[in-house]
Parts: structure tokens; C-alpha cells; sequence
């Protein structure tokens, strides 16, 4: 059954949301896009049209109207900003990830610090322009898997995404999904608008993002990935994230993995913010971990439903 579209009546208007490893927040959507940052950690953000991935060094831009749930992988400080219309329009129209630099960065977490309340909302009008001016001109990153639409493609996704390391050719896999190479790759162009090399590299990166802010290493999150050794995976992931994967390996002695700090900011009005759910009945919504235990699985390829 598909899940329910909801409305998050703690959603924040400005402000923070610790998440623990295997947080997840339900599908549900905004009437404003909205800018989420995970000053640590990393974070997922998935529609209908695939999924956004963040680390601490991106954000991801979600415009209004997108029905979308959201993923933490290690102790995620998650930041939110929602934008005035006005400066969403200098936005993308679709999700996208922008690059984080050190004004950027600075304006997302002075905007979102719980002790900043007292900021007149002149001065923060102007944070947020800062905001749009270092995004507006940056090109979006890299970190987007498309959705697939077609039956033999969602199978084909379905069996990488189980398995990243899996090494089967793309004729292999046809084999399985009952589709010829020819199809497939016509396939992945044409709905996906990348080769499926370009596709599984950009699966195997999210993954590899998310092993390492669970706390694996990087030559086990390689092996786990499909890499033939530790280099070739450290060179792939280097040339689309800028930094060495030792950079998002979150120690797991470093965070807090039990209880969150509380949250932070000011509540949005559910009339300004947010979109009324279909078939829901103003109850909140609990945020959902799957994630049994509160250090990182002792698998090696971590799943949401994986259990120590």
C-alpha cells in the first residue's frame, strides 16, 4: 500500500532537527520550498522522481508542492529554512543539491541557532538573500539517482540496490529483468538521462555515503560498493564529492546516538507552511526509525530493515 502524504504539525520554520541514525520522516510535502542542511551527517531526500543525498558539505533545495520523505544516516544535525516565494523563484523548479561554501554554511546555521530568536526579521531577511545569492549562481552537484519508471528498470534498480557490489554486466542483468542490453541502455537514456554505468556509480556513491556515516571504513564501504580496492573507490568518490571518503566517516564515539537534544526553532503554522494531508486526520507523526540498536549494524551493507 502507498503511503499516506502527511503534514508535520512540529515542522520548523526555521530551526533544527537532530536525527539519529535511521530517522526517517514520513511523506509529506510543503506549500513553500524549503532548504535542508545537515550541518553533520548525511542526508536523504526522496520523491517520486528518485533521491537527493547530502553529506555536511551540501544542502538540498525541495520547492514547494514535492511530496517527499527524508532519510538520516549517523547523527544528522538536520537545518531548515523555508524561502518567500520570491527567492524560491531564483531556485530550480525540481530538487536539487547545491554545494556548501564556508558564507553559505555560516548564514544556514546562524539562521537555524536556537539562540539566535532575538534576530530582527530584517536581519534575517537578509541572510536569507545572502542564501540565494551563493546558491543561485552555483551550479547543482551530482548527487541525484533518477527514479525509474518502467517494470524491467525498477527490477534492474531493485537488485543493485539490495546488492551495490554487485558486479553483473549489464547483459547479465538484462537476463534477470527479461530485457535485452540494447533495451536497457536505451532505457536508462531515455528515462534516467544517464548511461547505466553513470547510474550505478551514482548508486554505489549514495550508498557509500551512507556506510560512512554509520561509522564503517572506507575499505570495508568500498568492498561493500563494488570498488576492486580501497583506491579506486577513494578516486571515483574524490572526483564527484571534491574530498577523500575519510572526510564523511563519522567516529562512532564522536556523537550522541541514544536520546537527540531537543529541537529547535520556531514552529510553522500548518496553514502557512504546509500542505493539509489526503485521508488524514491531524494526528502527529512520529519520526520512524527501523534501525534497531543505537550504534551502526555490524553488516556490512546497511539496509533500513537491517538488524545487528
Amino acid at each position: 500500500m502507498p503511503e499516506k502524504s502527511h503534514i508535520l504539525e512540529d515542522v520548523l520554520e526555521m530551526g533544527s532537527l537532530p536525527l539519529l541514525h535511521g530517522d526517517r520522516i514520513p511523506l509529506h510535502r510543503h506549500r513553500q520550498g524549503h532548504l535542508v542542511y545537515p550541518a553533520t551527517g548525511v542526508l536523504s531526500v526522496t520523491t517520486t522522481q528518485g533521491t537527493w543525498i547530502a553529506p555536511a558539505t551540501r544542502l538540498v533545495w525541495t520547492p514547494g508542492g514535492f511530496e517527499h520523505h527524508h532519510r538520516a544516516y549517523g547523527y544528522t544535525d538536520m537545518r531548515v529554512v523555508f524561502l518567500p516565494a520570491s527567492l524560491a523563484a531564483q531556485l530550480p523548479d525540481r530538487p536539487a543539491v547545491f554545494a556548501v561554501s564556508a558564507l553559505l554554511r555560516e548564514a544556514m546555521l546562524s539562521l537555524t541557532n536556537d539562540t539566535d530568536t532575538s534576530r530582527p526579521q530584517a536581519a534575517r531577511d537578509r541572510l536569507q538573500a545572502v542564501i540565494i545569492d551563493e546558491l543561485a549562481p552555483v551550479c547543482e552537484e551530482p548527487l541525484h539517482l533518477p527514479e525509474p519508471r518502467d517494470d524491467r528498470l525498477s527490477a534492474l534498480s531493485a537488485i543493485l540496490h539490495t546488492d551495490p557490489a554487485n558486479n553483473a554486466t549489464l547483459t547479465e542483468l538484462g537476463t534477470q529483468v527479461g530485457a535485452s542490453k540494447r533495451t536497457l541502455n536505451r532505457l536508462f537514456h531515455d528515462q534516467l538521462g544517464m548511461s547505466f554505468r553513470q547510474w550505478r556509480t551514482q548508486l554505489r556513491l549514495h550508498h557509500a555515503l551512507t556506510l560512512l556515516a554509520a561509522g564503517h571504513t572506507v575499505t570495508n564501504t568500498a568492498a561493500a560498493c563494488g570498488w576492486a580496492n580501497p583506491t579506486s573507490f577513494i578516486e571515483a568518490f574524490s572526483a564527484t564529492l571534491g574530498t577523500t571518503p575519510a572526510h564523511f566517516r563519522r567516529d562512532p564515539a564522536a556523537n550522541p546516538t541514544t536520546t537527540p537534544p531537543p529541537r529547535t526553532g520556531s514552529p510553522a503554522p500548518p496553514t502557512n507552511h504546509n500542505e493539509p494531508p489526503r485521508l488524514y486526520h491531524g494526528h502527529d507523526i512520529d519520526i520512524i526509525n527501523e534501525q534497531p540498536g543505537t550504534v551502526p549494524p555490524a553488516l556490512l551493507r546497511w539496509t533500513p530493515s537491517a538488524t545487528p
